[in-house]
């Protein structure tokens, strides 16, 4: 071991030198004192190079192991703001802080997501974000770019209606994404021609409101939204060819086919239902007793099942609804406009979880088929 290692308290204290000491002494424990040295720095070098090297192995069987890994200190890096080029941001439905945080980082507004994400969390109003085109500038601090995004001021917003939506449905899911209120959407529905719906729907716009992405701009108030929906149902019903006489009936059948019909098999139900028309027979289709009720079935009672007075009770009543009972999409109107042939009267869903669903012309065959249902309810209850 050198003198390097060793603790001066513990090293034996030197002679006090000898004033009579001669040139040639000196000399050589000059010459002494330079070697030590000489032995301290090569010692210094080789520990250092083995740090070293045991240093960048270990960083490089990280980096092997976990990828590139990021800067130390950087998760929480802020931009000083005040910002600089405008940037346009889609804040998706649904988005969380950090989604929203991910979302700015890469569009070069905020420095890093964690920053987002703490300036999120210490923002109360942060929660009211609503999902739409912003637009923000470039390298923001990221308290000023939550404060921005809680202003709502959007550019545009994104609105999907999926299809099987009802009207009521359609008010709530635009009323919860855009600025354009339930109220303002309930009063423009009150007035009919604000929006364009033909006459043959006499004042009730459920059927017409095709189901898509709609983009609102800046402005556009219920009417403007309201007619791009019922103008994109005329396009798609110009589309197939079907006569403008035809529209209400088409979009009724079609509305029983999309709340009725497993994936697959909707031009069978709308074979079912046509069949049954042509025989004047009821519908017994509890969809559309359950829209008329605004309940579902398994909780509509006997008595209800039983109101001949109720329009639509399919069990009493033959024909079609009075009104479409959903907003249809193009496969179900397709599905009405050129179902298969067959006799099939009646059908059943057997299996909720696969959708399989038996059609057939014998009604002991149909009770046959509830049997296979219920059985299989019974075997997967809760």
């Amino acid at each position: 071991m050198t003198d390097l290692f060793e603790h001066p308290a513990l090293q034996e204290a030197p002679a006090a030198p000898s004033r009579r000491r001669s040139a040639a002494s000196r000399r050589a424990a000059a010459k002494r004192k330079r070697r030590r040295r000489q032995r301290t720095a090569v010692v210094l070098v080789v520990v250092l190079g083995f740090v070293g090297a045991g240093a960048y192995l270990l960083w490089d069987r990280m980096d092997s192991l976990v990828g590139d890994l990021p800067f130390i200190g950087s998760q929480n890096e802020d931009y000083p703001g005040p910002g600089g080029d405008p940037v346009e941001v889609v804040i998706p439905e649904g988005a969380s802080g950090g989604q929203m945080g991910t979302v700015l980082q890469e569009a070069g507004v905020v420095a890093s997501v964690g920053a987002f994400s703490d300036a999120f969390s210490q923002n109360p109003a942060a929660a009211g974000i609503q999902p739409g085109t912003y637009q923000l500038q470039a390298e923001m601090k990221a308290s000023d770019a939550v404060a921005a995004l809680v202003k709502n001021e959007k550019l545009q917003t994104n609105v999907t209606i999926p299809e099987g939506y009802t009207v009521e449905q359609v008010v709530d899911k635009v009323g919860s994404v855009t600025d354009i209120t339930p109220k303002q959407l309930e009063k423009a529905l009150d007035d009919p021609e604000s929006f364009g719906l033909p006459k043959q729907a006499e004042g009730n716009a459920e059927g017409w409101l095709f189901p898509k992405t709609y983009t609102v701009q800046p402005g556009d108030d219920a009417a403007t939204l309201l007619a791009a929906m019922v103008n994109q149902t005329k396009k798609e019903l110009e589309s197939l060819g079907v006569e403008k006489s035809d529209w209400q009936d088409v979009l009724n059948k079609a509305s029983l086919v999309e709340k009725e019909a497993p994936d697959g098999y909707r031009g069978e139900v709308a074979r079912v239902i046509e069949n049954r028309l042509d025989r004047d027979e009821a519908l017994y289709l509890d969809a559309i007793n359950s829209y008329g009720l605004g309940k579902p079935a398994d909780e509509i009672t006997k008595s209800e099942f039983a109101d001949a007075s109720d329009p639509y009770n399919s069990r009493k009543n033959t024909g079609l609804p009075p009104t479409p009972i959903a907003n249809p999409g193009q496969a179900s109107v397709e599905a009405v406009l050129d179902p298969p042939e067959g006799d099939w009267n009646w059908y059943v869903t057997v299996n909720l979880d696969t959708g399989e669903t038996k059609f057939t012309d014998n009604y002991q065959e149909f009770l046959e088929y509830r049997a296979e249902y219920q059985k299989w309810a019974s075997e997967n209850a809760g």
